[in-house]
């Protein structure tokens, strides 16, 4: 087999080997998605049956932000155009603070679900890489994805202390690369990327369907004031527990309302961490706690 040129080349020829999950772990803007696009790239050209799980819920590149996305890449022209997904798990946060047990689980789950037809799948995942949520986020990730290999970017030391520790609890294989030629994005672009992709999803006419006290996930407590979900992000999920895009919850006129594109197929409705503006599509976060018992 001929080696690889250009950016990361001897990397991409020792993962060209791997069979499984390969999970890429790594700061913000250190080009975790770029390397995946090389990497599932070499994989196609190799003959291989390939899949992308897109696990960054803040500025994804598969599907719409709050979900975790799977691709399968069937030829070079999915990787210019990945945004829509073959399968969509519900989060509800654009952070993995307060949804950790969620996030694994989609993660996970979407996995198993690639697993059933790519022999190569590639795992990206949030930029949120030290702390305690940030290393039992991909604890946890690696504990149940069980990648082959994990691939660690960094620029200076800051994944050593999570590197070790999968190394250490895991067994973890783990390959450790600098970023090359990336360009930081700062907060204020990376926002407005995620707001043109809630734009995407959520904005222009979208259809109204009126919906009852008892199609809520997690339920809805006796006598609860459905005003309180006005503008509240929802998950639209089918009869089989997957996700088929996002809503916007409204109140008016003394009924509650779901505003989505996927109301067709719509079976129940997972609730958010998220109130989001349908003008500006900007969000805030909302503890589900203090929403459902106002604590």
């Amino acid at each position: 087999m001929a080696s690889r040129s250009g950016p990361y080349a001897s990397l991409r020829d020792r993962v060209i080997g791997e069979h499984g999950v390969v999970m890429l772990i790594g700061p913000p803007d250190t080009g975790k998605t770029t390397l995946a696009r090389l990497l599932l790239a070499d994989a196609l050209n190799a003959g291989r049956d390939v899949a992308f799980v897109d696990a960054d819920v803040g500025t994804p590149t598969v599907g719409p932000p709050a979900c975790v996305g799977l691709k399968f890449i069937r030829s070079h022209s999915d990787l210019d155009r990945m945004d829509p997904a073959d399968e969509l798990r519900f989060v509800g946060s654009v952070q993995p603070q307060g949804v950790v047990l969620p996030h694994v689980v989609a993660a996970t789950d979407l996995v198993e679900v690639a697993r059933r037809e790519a022999g190569f799948i590639i795992l990206d995942t949030t930029g949120l890489v030290s702390g305690v949520v940030g290393q039992t986020l991909k604890y946890h990730l690696m504990e149940l994805c069980n990648p082959a290999l994990v691939i660690a970017m960094q620029r200076g030391g800051e994944m050593e202390p999570t590197i070790g520790m999968l190394r250490r609890f895991l067994s973890a294989r783990v390959a450790k690369v600098s970023p090359d030629g990336v360009t930081p994005l700062g907060p204020l672009e990376r926002a407005n990327i995620r707001t043109k992709a809630f734009e995407a999803e959520l904005g222009g006419a979208l259809d109204r369907w009126k919906v009852g006290h008892d199609v809520f996930a997690p339920t809805l407590p006796e006598a609860f004031d459905e005003s309180r979900l006005h503008g509240m992000l929802v998950g639209v999920q089918d009869k089989k527990g997957r996700c088929l895009g996002l809503g916007v919850m409204q109140w008016a006129d003394g009924a509650i309302y779901v505003a989505t594109r996927h109301g067709d197929q719509m079976n129940g409705l997972r609730l958010g961490s998220l109130r989001i503006d349908l003008e500006t599509f900007s969000t805030a976060s909302v503890r589900l706690r203090e929403l459902m018992f106002g604590i």
